[in-house]
């Protein structure tokens, strides 16, 4: 049985609803973070330093000059050498704590993979910047009975959710639809890194609290508040809760059972929040990247390495990764960014 005295987790041992028991349950949880950027990087040195057993972050991008301002666990040098998030962020988690098993997917979240990357978790937080993403999440923990944690983050306000199946209303129960119309982005209102960084160690907390809770380490049910949809402005200084509605009967994922966003086979290309950008990721075969790169090299100059090709050709910045997968930089028109993917990658 671990000491409080001779642990590196004392003082969350300490914590009397924690104590040992709960560092038990955190050493034996397996976590999933989907998206490793402003939200991402800070869940995971969270849960890395307070000893998680196992950490999963899936991410499809690689680091950039402009995310190192909000996202933690990044250099200098991964943006020079264009690294993947999650390979990045798993190499400096690595030496936070060599006790966590750390498994970096560089992969894009999608109903033909959610499956086997999801595999075997006990609890998944959000992290991702579109609502398609959030709702496929939303789906597999409804469908597996996962609790999900949701967050956003956007100029100096955040809010987050937690979603417990069969306790809570689910994400679709809260927003039957995305939200309509324009609305702001990192793009256009910019970003804080507090406010980032805020809603990140909001949705962890909750995540700690459901893991010991769910094992009965607590001695108490979830608390009411942790059901509470938690918004809050870093410039003003509000922060509100207040109660989400009540499960839906009749909601078409947690009510009906009908999991329409994990269903689908093939994704759609979606335009990235903030990025002016939008993904391609209707390939199911691999991509001979060597190849591809000396015949794209023959048009402009390539940097390439194992985890991705980048071009920049007629003023689109073209990302194309082993999977086929790619991020056409330049456009948020989709028909656009067919016709680039179509013309030097191929159908």
């Amino acid at each position: 049985m671990m000491r409080p005295s001779d642990s590196r987790y004392s003082r969350q041992v300490r914590f009397l609803p924690w104590g040992v028991e709960g560092q038990a349950r955190i050493r034996a949880a397996r976590v999933a973070i989907a998206g490793c950027g402003a939200l991402g990087t800070v869940q995971a040195e969270i849960l890395t330093r307070a000893g998680v057993g196992l950490l999963r972050i899936i991410d499809r991008d690689i680091v950039e000059l402009s995310n190192l301002q909000r996202q933690f666990l990044f250099s200098e040098a991964d943006a020079q050498e264009g690294t993947p998030k999650a390979v990045a962020a798993a190499r400096r988690l690595a030496q936070i704590n060599s006790e966590v098993v750390l498994e970096p997917l560089v992969a894009d979240l999608s109903p033909a993979n959610a499956s086997d990357l999801l595999e075997s978790i006990d609890l998944i937080l959000d992290a991702t910047d579109n609502f398609e993403t959030r709702y496929l999440i939303n789906d597999f923990s409804v469908r597996e009975k996962i609790p999900w944690i949701y967050g956003a983050a956007v100029s100096s306000y955040g809010l987050k959710l937690a979603v417990i199946p069969g306790l809570t209303a689910c994400l679709k129960c809260v927003y039957p639809e995305p939200p309509q119309g324009a609305q702001p982005t990192c793009e256009t209102a910019g970003v804080l890194g507090t406010v980032t960084a805020t809603v990140a160690a909001l949705q962890t907390a909750d995540a700690m609290r459901i893991l010991a809770s769910q094992a009965g380490q607590v001695g108490q049910a979830v608390p009411p508040a942790i059901f509470r949809l938690t918004s809050v402005d870093v410039w003003s200084g509000e922060i509100r809760q207040i109660a989400p509605p009540s499960r839906d009967p009749n909601c078409v994922c947690c009510g009906l059972h009908n999991f329409l966003h994990l269903d689908g086979s093939k994704r759609a290309p979606v335009s990235l929040c903030g990025r002016n950008a939008v993904q391609i990721h209707e390939r199911n075969r691999p991509l001979d990247l060597p190849g591809l790169a000396r015949r794209l090299g023959e048009l402009a100059p390539v940097r390439s390495n194992e985890f991705a090709l980048r071009v920049t050709i007629d003023a689109y910045d073209l990302m194309i990764f082993p999977d086929g997968r790619a991020i056409i930089k330049g456009t948020t028109d989709v028909g656009i960014a067919r016709s680039l993917y179509a013309r030097y990658v191929g159908a």
